[in-house]
């Protein structure tokens, strides 16, 4: 069976020759007679797969020496509590910029332990743009301020990081990590949930400068505390270890083909090719305002809820796979994570443009 272009918000597609890579060691790891599921987090072998995925991400992300990469589990909802129980004794509280779902989520997670202000929200323009910060808004005196880079529900992004001054900036990244580039020594934390741009479900990275290691509220358990896994170098416990393999094998296909600059330029491309079909289209709106666009989650709709689930339901039969857009959108969602391929979106292009010439 030919494989489908995987446009789901997530579990994402991975690149191909990683899968084939990971199947031809699936049962004979670099000559060591078993799998990487098999050997144990504290061998040899493992501990070069692990450094080997913690240089790979420094060298693509320009992560500087002066902070920590931990790989953690429990995805970026499990963040949602750790950064307010970790940063909870430099003030006992936030502030929020709500730019959409999962930025709601974490606001609503972070009360249970802290303080949060909400600085800015453009919930009252259903999340269609990124909000405005009023410098007036934010706490000096806050322990941190976070915002979630690129909202994969309403396809909104953060192309420019705001102004903090000087207070520690916070942020989920989950589905643009190493897709568009952001200069890390702007935020104290970066935190995503792997399955987008990284590999498979189970996997969390935590980027976390050193100076802010060791502000963990007394209530922190063990499992919850950046300090326990920073000292022990994600070893603490046993971690996700085929996700961090196939993590480090993401990382070296990536800087093989240019790195993030290299990867950026290609996703700009597919999402300029969806871009110019919905503008130029009388069929397709798009509910984001330009300027805030996302490059990874591209949402867009028909007219009516019956073309939508045409749409959805003629693409899936020629092999575009996972377009159904969010319940809280509705329409389609194209997500165009690194590995989908520029063949997949000139695919998806085609068909959209096809559809309305037959839906008129």
């Amino acid at each position: 069976m030919a494989r489908l272009y995987n446009f789901s918000a997530g579990p994402a597609a991975l690149p191909e020759s990683v899968l084939k890579r990971a199947a031809e060691e699936m049962l004979d790891y670099d000559g060591c007679g078993m799998s990487v599921m098999e050997m144990s987090h504290r061998s040899l072998q493992f501990n070069e797969i692990i450094d080997g995925a913690q240089h790979g991400l420094r060298e693509l992300m320009h992560i500087p020496e002066n902070y920590r990469i931990l790989f953690l589990q429990g995805g970026a909802s499990s963040q949602f509590a750790m950064v307010p129980l970790n940063l909870m004794k430099r003030s006992g509280k936030a502030d929020y910029i709500n730019s959409g779902y999962w930025s709601q989520k974490a606001i609503d997670e972070a009360k249970r332990y802290i303080s949060v202000n909400v600085a800015a929200s453009s919930e009252n323009v259903k999340f269609n743009r990124i909000p405005g910060i009023p410098r007036s808004s934010l706490d000096p005196d806050a322990g941190y301020v976070h915002i979630t880079t690129n909202n994969t529900i309403y396809g909104t992004a953060y192309h420019e990081i705001p102004e903090t001054g000087g207070v520690p900036l916070v942020a989920d990244m989950s589905s643009n990590i190493i897709g568009q580039y952001y200069d890390v020594k702007k935020f104290g934390i970066i935190y995503a949930g792997a399955q987008k741009n990284i590999g498979p479900a189970g996997l969390t990275v935590v980027i976390i400068r050193d100076d802010l290691v060791g502000f963990a509220g007394d209530i922190t358990p063990a499992m919850f505390n950046y300090k326990k896994h920073v000292e022990k170098d994600s070893l603490y416990n046993t971690p996700p270890t085929f996700a961090i393999y196939i993590a480090k094998l993401v990382f070296e296909w990536l800087i093989e083909r240019g790195g993030v600059a290299g990867i950026e330029q290609v996703n700009r491309e597919k999402a300029r090719l969806i871009y110019d079909c919905i503008d130029n289209s009388a069929l397709y709106k798009s509910p984001v305002v330009a300027e805030d666009r996302s490059i990874m989650t591209i949402p867009f709709m028909l007219p009516t809820e019956g073309l939508n689930a045409k749409f959805v339901k003629e693409a899936g039969s020629i092999g575009l796979s996972g377009l159904k857009g969010h319940r809280a959108v509705g329409g389609m969602r194209a997500s165009i994570y690194n590995a989908m391929p520029i063949n997949g979106v000139k695919q998806l292009v085609d068909f959209m443009k096809k559809f309305e010439r037959d839906n008129r």
